[in-house]
């Protein structure tokens, strides 16, 4: 029962968050709409740049002009400076009904392979700061056990270490594995109650989805905080291809293990 509490809880706080920011990068786009159709009105042809920045503008509303994330809102991830092959995948998920969110699935849904690589590319190649987040209270034992299950995992209970896939100082692994480090507390405990809830899958075998199974609510609450509030290595660049041998079989990774 405190699980489905807890997983109600977070969809209901994602759901508002997200609505706010749809719904706000809905009415720019309407602005600029009449703004354009008033130029026109006036004589000026209205022309729009054929530039990739101006047809990625549908990501950058929410995850910002340069992928940098909202910390405000906790729940807008970090797209720059994540591998390419993850960010493809994400779309490619959005695009296949494995990943569900509605205006993701919407903005991918016509989207060729070619152009989702040449987006996730774009993304993966920049560098902006990372700002921090808010955090909850949580307790002292609380981010003990984060650390534990970031850092040791849970034997007992099959839960392999968040390091043992994620690399060494959790900031991912070239070409396919994402950074865990410097993501906001919200959105890194909704991603594990999505898998919970089965609203975000991935091709199988899903090694995230057995995982975050495998978790309690109390573990996702307190892995969470501990990842968000942790220090933010000198490098934050994703490990090279074939740097970690991942514990379990992941679908996403294809035979090599790291998706090399």
């Amino acid at each position: 029962m405190k699980v489905r509490a807890y997983n109600r809880r977070m969809d209901t706080i994602a759901k508002l968050c997200r609505v706010r920011r749809v719904f706000s990068a809905v009415l720019l786009f309407a602005a600029a709409s009449v703004a354009g159709a008033a130029r026109a009105e006036e004589g000026h042809p209205l022309t729009v740049p054929d530039t990739l920045q101006q047809r990625i503008a549908s990501c950058t509303a929410c995850h910002g002009v340069h992928g940098e994330g909202t910390p405000e809102s906790g729940f807008f991830p970090r797209l720059a400076g994540k591998p390419a092959g993850y960010l493809a995948r994400q779309l490619k998920d959005f695009q296949d009904g494995l990943r569900k969110y509605g205006p993701m699935e919407y903005t991918v849904r016509h989207l060729s392979p070619e152009y989702m690589q040449e987006i996730a590319e774009y993304f993966s190649a920049q560098e902006v700061p990372y700002a921090r987040s808010p955090l909850p209270r949580v307790s002292p034992e609380a981010l003990k056990r984060g650390e534990e299950l970031a850092t040791k995992g849970d034997p007992s209970h099959q839960i392999p270490a968040c390091a043992a896939c994620h690399g060494t100082q959790l900031t991912g692994v070239q070409p396919n594995i994402p950074g865990l480090v410097g993501l906001p507390y919200d959105y890194l405990s909704s991603q594990l109650g999505s898998w919970r809830t089965k609203t975000r899958a991935t091709v199988a075998p899903d090694c995230m989805a057995e995982i975050a199974n495998r978790l309690s609510a109390s573990d996702i609450g307190a892995v969470s905080a501990w990842l968000a509030g942790r220090e933010l290595p000198s490098d934050m660049h994703a490990q090279p291809a074939g740097s970690i041998s991942p514990p379990l079989h992941c679908g996403v990774l294809g035979a090599t293990g790291d998706g090399a």
